[in-house]
């Protein structure tokens, strides 16, 4: 029996108790955009299938010549251009079955090339903060996963459901055409067959969803162990014994389901080719008597028994049609939903550009201030990560979700209450406003200037909002009030571009690309010379350690650079800054954890690249704060203190605390 697409899966994965998938005139406008610019071929996809169809509905229709006339006539040519014409029409098909399939592959996969570079593009654009509340293996999904989804209904769903419409319209109005009392018998036995294939639909679904959650799980524990912290974690602990058990367990659930899964599904096509035989069955024996009757002649019989085999398929996948369309556009709702998050860091439009970088004849001469700023990393008003939206037809069930939820809350003992006091019950039906705690500021009322060439030290206790300052001033977020100007210029009329050329930064945690040194030095500046970059990895004290390894500046790092020391990693970094020669330095001076040569070179490497430009620096070491233009002294998100290490000693204040707890002992040391 001729299967036409994969409209039986969708049917059968529905489950009426189950909420439906709903679509508006808005979602299919949006996904029209989308289909825009390859309407000339969809129109030339439509135009394969009406031949394929047309090609397809003849052939029954030579039988019946073949029966009818050729033979019992011995019409010799007609028996030979009936021949010719069987194997002729199956090889045009073919042919013309090529053609769609590239047209249907190259709107498919341009659709789906729009879309991931779409979605990489906006989420390159978002903030620090989506990031920060969003988890990696959602966005891979949406630009993995759900991509593929969409690419899947124009390519694949719609596709098929146009084909079983028109398959099915010229099906029918040639079986009614031949014998319509044979084509009604032949259909009545269809709704037999719906309801014991909604309960095997029922518990198809139930497995599909099973193997997405354990699939899951498995996915989970291979992304926890695998990479390279937490394949550290497992071996120092010698845990490869529990988590080969962990992962096998979950392994052992989805092989199980599918095999499950194989038995159903092979059950259901089962019955539905049992239907197709008593359906064809039938036909042929109140055929066969009208024929003995001379009422009907043997070739219409063959042709209507051929048609009818092929008409189940189709007109099956079509009472679910509406259904299978909305759960493929679920896969559109999820890419819209990362689409249309605002954009927190925005340029405007008449933004104008700081004048070039350090060294160059007009660059901006790094003078930084902070005007009464205040932040939180809360934002009001505005959704900033991505929600989990349920694929309907895919495993999503919000009750099943809520469930497990309730379970492991059970089971750690929390006795069914969450954070803020509410119960499980409760949240379900509380707004998210009333969700949201109160907003907590990391930053308060903040002013400060760094004159240009000024190196500028934050000191303060742990929590006290230090690194927050450093992700202000290069736009990683924008402040919830107040200003920060560059050349007096507030950071939000400066365009993102020439604000990333003049500020570099260096983090704690150094991050380096699964690519060679000079893949990740050169990511600075692209198209520098080999000896910019040779004297940017001399400045940062690095050189000569590359050039002692075999590959040289051609040596693979390794995943985010572990194949170096954390000193190693920390150099490579700053002669990534250096060779990006920006007016402004951030610096998050990460020696702490390092042994002492290495702190030795980092620290050179610093002061030599700190010299004539503006600096903010989070120091650990006195040597810094005492070559310090301005100490900054932060507590609880507040500037507290603020002046040159004697004036600050003097005070007696919070600084004063820090140097004999901190900064001295260790100096001592």
């Amino acid at each position: 029996m001729a299967f036409h697409g994969a409209g039986w899966w969708a049917y059968i994965s529905h489950d009426e108790k189950n909420e439906r998938p709903t679509i508006s005139r808005a979602l299919l406008y949006r996904v029209w955009e989308f289909a825009r610019p390859y309407r000339l071929k969809t129109l030339a996809l439509i135009f394969t299938i009406l031949l394929i169809t047309a090609l397809t509905l003849l052939s029954p229709l030579l039988l019946r010549q073949l029966i009818d006339v050729a033979i019992p006539e011995k019409d010799m040519t007609r028996l030979t251009l009936l021949a010719f014409s069987m194997v002729a029409i199956p090889l045009v098909n073919g042919l013309i079955g090529i053609w769609q399939r590239k047209l249907n592959s190259e709107i498919g996969e341009g659709v789906i090339y729009d879309l991931r570079r779409g979605l990489y593009a906006h989420m390159q654009r978002m903030s620090l903060r989506f990031f920060t509340e969003t988890r990696t293996g959602e966005l891979m999904s949406r630009l993995n996963n759900d991509v593929i989804g969409a690419q899947r209904a124009v390519s694949e769903t719609i596709v098929t459901i146009v084909t079983n419409i028109i398959f099915l319209i010229g099906s029918l109005a040639i079986m009614f055409a031949l014998e319509w009392r044979l084509t009604l018998l032949g259909l009545a036995i269809l709704p037999l067959f719906v309801l014991p294939a909604r309960r095997i639909g029922r518990r198809l679904r139930t497995l599909h969803r099973q193997s997405l959650e354990h699939n899951a799980e498995m996915n989970a524990t291979m992304n926890e162990t695998l990479n390279v912290s937490g394949a550290m974690l497992v071996k120092l602990f010698g845990r490869e014994k529990q988590e080969l058990a962990r992962f096998g367990k979950d392994a052992a659930m989805v092989r199980n389901i599918g095999v499950q899964q194989a038995v159903v599904s092979r059950t259901f096509f089962m019955m539905l080719g049992v239907v197709g035989a008593v359906g064809t069955a039938v036909v042929y024996w109140v055929g066969g008597y009208m024929a003995i009757a001379d009422a009907l002649t043997v070739g219409t019989i063959v042709a209507l028994g051929a048609y009818l085999t092929q008409v189940y398929s189709p007109l099956m996948a079509l009472t679910n049609a509406p259904v299978e369309f909305a759960q493929s556009m679920v896969s559109f709702e999820r890419v819209f939903e990362v689409l249309d998050i605002p954009i927190e860091i925005q340029e405007k439009p008449e933004a104008v550009a700081l004048e070039g970088v350090y060294g160059e004849a007009e660059a901006a001469s790094g003078r930084i201030q902070f005007q009464n700023v205040s932040f939180s990393y809360q934002k009001e008003g505005e959704r900033v990560g991505l929600a989990e939206v349920a694929r309907m037809g895919w495993g999503g069930d919000r009750e099943a979700h809520l469930k497990r939820g309730k379970e492991r809350q059970e089971k750690e003992g929390k006795n069914g209450h969450a954070a803020n006091g509410h119960s499980l019950e409760e949240i379900e039906s509380l707004a998210p406003a009333e969700l949201t705690p109160e907003k907590r500021y990391a930053l308060q009322d903040i002013s400060f200037t760094i004159e240009p060439g000024q190196l500028v030290a934050l000191v303060g206790p742990s929590g006290a909002g230090k690194t927050t300052i450093t992700y202000l001033l290069p736009r990683l977020y924008d402040p919830t009030e107040g200003h920060i100007l560059i050349d007096g210029r507030d950071l939000k009329d400066v365009t993102l571009e020439s604000l990333a050329d003049n500020i570099g930064m260096v983090t704690q945690e150094s991050y380096l690309f699964y690519d060679t040194i000079r893949a990740n030095l050169l990511y600075a500046r692209l198209h520098a010379s080999e000896a910019e970059m040779v004297a940017a990895a001399k400045a940062a004290n690095i050189h000569d350690f590359v050039m002692s390894l075999p590959d040289r500046y051609d040596t693979v790092v390794g995943e985010r650079g572990y194949r170096l020391s954390g000193g190693e990693r920390q150099r490579i970094a700053i002669a990534r800054v250096v060779l990006k020669n920006p007016r402004i330095l951030v610096l998050d001076e990460a020696t702490s954890h390092l042994d002492s040569v290495s702190e030795a070179l980092i620290q050179e490497a610093l002061q030599r690249i700190m010299q004539g430009r503006s600096s903010l620096v989070i120091a650990h070491r006195l040597s810094t704060i005492l070559a310090a233009d301005k100490i900054l002294v932060m507590d609880k998100g507040r500037l507290v203190e603020q002046g040159k290490h004697e004036e600050l000693l003097a005070q007696g204040g919070l600084y004063a605390t820090l140097y004999e707890t901190q900064f001295k002992p260790v100096e001592v040391v």
